[in-house]
């Protein structure tokens, strides 16, 4: 399913779990260096479950 492509993307704010691959919110308010890794995530997942609010 490449769920861990926003990990891959911006792993300074996204981590995935080991147990259940489960991908979870490391920082809800990312530094501004880190705006376009966040969007590279968010167009990345397959379930487009990460939505950016600006």
């Amino acid at each position: 399913m490449s769920s861990g492509q926003c990990v891959l993307n911006a792993a300074e704010v996204f981590d995935q779990r080991d147990e259940d691959g489960v991908v979870v919110l490391l920082n809800d308010d990312p530094a501004p260096e880190l705006y376009q890794n966040v969007r590279n995530a968010a167009a990345a997942c397959p379930a487009q479950a990460i939505q950016i609010e600006e």
